[in-house]
């Protein structure tokens, strides 16, 4: 009987059984995805997820993820492929109900969960370009950011409000925006449209190596624009917060949201957001763009409905 025991627990341990306690339960993993390397999306996932990680006690492994911005991370949130995404309110906004990039096919499974900063969408320029207004970009090479990125979606939409051809009127780039910020840097393009919260390092970095200027984006028909889509704000680059800017300059701008699929568990969504909102103090002292942000706040420019879990929670902690 002896030597059968030991027989047993030959077996068991060569299979990798456990014959005492209780099992482990693997952590669950949460894959999060951003935007570019150097963007505030990939910090703002990366920063997230350590906080996630580090107070969830094993129970989840949350994994940020660099992407291509906010469409792709729609898409891959919605076919599952990712379970949370930074997007763009606007973006946001035009996948729920069918517009832009989704036409006629709206993405009925996004949910919103909460804001994050503001972001406004910039035009870039070397100041020896002899750029000084977006009609000036006729006939120059610039970078719109690449397919599948907010940034470029508003870089198409200023374009249309000015009234200038893609395909006609500029030289047009589809480069992902760490190859953007060099190629300025290194003269082979001229400027970049980029939507981002301020301060952005990746802007200051240019600016420390090159002149640069951020071209006015302001207009009868950009006011227009903006009164008719209430996920979009009138807004400007506050003067001095990069080298050679010292005026503010008007522009107008979007949040950058949240959000899941509607087949997410209540589970895994209420963790979330109270693991999010019961540690703002860490999140808005991980990066400067962070360090307003407050509950109330996070409640707007959600575009697509909530997730149930996630009001749910929200109502009971009387943000709604």
């Amino acid at each position: 009987m002896r030597r059968l025991r030991l027989a047993i627990l030959a077996i068991a341990v060569a299979g990798g059984l456990v014959l005492s306690g209780a099992p482990t339960r693997a952590a669950q993993d949460l894959l999060f995805g951003g935007g570019a390397v150097t963007g505030v999306y990939f910090k703002a996932v990366l920063y997230a997820c350590n906080i996630v990680n580090k107070v969830s006690d094993g129970k989840y492994n949350c994994i940020g993820r660099p992407g291509l911005g906010s469409v792709f991370n729609v898409n891959a949130v919605s076919r599952g492929l990712l379970d949370f995404g930074v997007v763009q309110s606007d973006v946001n906004f035009q996948a729920f109900t069918g517009q832009g990039e989704w036409e006629n096919k709206p993405v009925e499974n996004l949910r919103s969960l909460f804001s994050l900063h503001s972001e406004t969408v910039l035009l870039i320029t070397r100041a020896d370009t002899g750029i000084n207004s977006v009609d000036d970009i006729r006939g120059h090479d610039v970078n719109l950011g690449n397919p599948g990125s907010g940034a470029r979606v508003n870089a198409e939409q200023v374009l249309a409000l000015y009234g200038i051809d893609v395909e006609k009127d500029i030289r047009s780039g589809g480069l992902q925006q760490n190859e953007a910020n060099q190629a300025l840097i290194d003269g082979k393009i001229e400027a970049f449209f980029y939507t981002v919260g301020n301060p952005a390092f990746a802007i200051e970095d240019i600016a420390d190596a090159v002149d640069i200027r951020i071209i006015p984006i302001d207009s009868e028909a950009v006011r227009a624009f903006v009164a008719e889509r209430p996920y979009l704000v009138l807004t400007e680059v506050p003067g001095g917060l990069y080298r050679g800017v010292d005026q503010g300059v008007p522009t107008f701008g979007v949040k950058a949201t949240v959000v899941t699929r509607a087949e997410m568990s209540d589970e895994v969504v209420t963790d979330f957001v109270s693991m999010i909102f019961g540690n703002l103090d860490e999140l808005r002292e991980s990066y400067p763009v962070f360090e307003n942000l407050e509950p109330a706040e996070m409640m707007r420019g959600l575009s697509a409905p909530l997730h149930p879990a996630a009001q749910a929670w929200y109502q009971a902690q009387g943000l709604l």
